[in-house]
């Protein structure tokens, strides 16, 4: 069940994945990107990285996308207003029906692992520790780190200079 579950997850990973290329609207590319870092978090729970799952929608599926909304948003791209097809309709069914699964499949994995809001030292030890992480990120992934920071300044950088174009 659980290599089924790991396959469809990776379908929709896979699919969402085109679609962020092949949008035609910036903002629908950004939703699919969503969709990618979920099923990316969804990874992460099945390896039992509860932490590195959340770091992954709060850091990625939220700031990240918040921000690159925000840029499309600033250049003025804006979004053609199309006709409700059959096919987004469909879509959103089985988009709606994938994320239905995947918390029933969640829901399910925390009541088999014995996590059902007790939380001890055996659980911390099994499944990791927060401090552990910062350690590891400031000391042997210090250069990576501050490489990401410079990124995104450089990224805020130049849309604040696509923005200023003369008109």
């Amino acid at each position: 069940m659980e290599t089924l579950f790991f396959y469809l997850v990776a379908l929709v990973a896979v699919v969402s994945g085109i679609l962020v290329v092949k949008a035609k609207n910036p903002v629908n590319s950004a939703i699919s990107l969503v969709m990618t870092f979920v099923c990316l978090a969804t990874f992460y729970v099945m390896l039992n990285a509860p932490f590195m799952a959340a770091i992954q929608i709060m850091v990625y599926a939220g700031a990240i996308i918040v921000l690159i909304i925000f840029v499309i948003m600033l250049l003025n791209l804006g979004t053609d207003v199309q006709i409700r097809t059959s096919h987004s309709v469909a879509g959103g069914v089985v988009a709606s029906a994938l994320v239905l699964l995947q918390v029933l499949y969640l829901l399910g994995r925390g009541q088999v692992a014995g996590v059902q809001g007790k939380i001890d030292a055996a659980v911390v030890e099994s499944v990791g520790h927060t401090e552990l992480i910062g350690t590891a990120l400031f000391t042997e992934f210090l250069l990576p780190f501050e490489i990401t920071s410079i990124l995104l300044l450089v990224a805020i950088i130049g849309a604040v200079v696509l923005t200023k174009r003369t008109v």
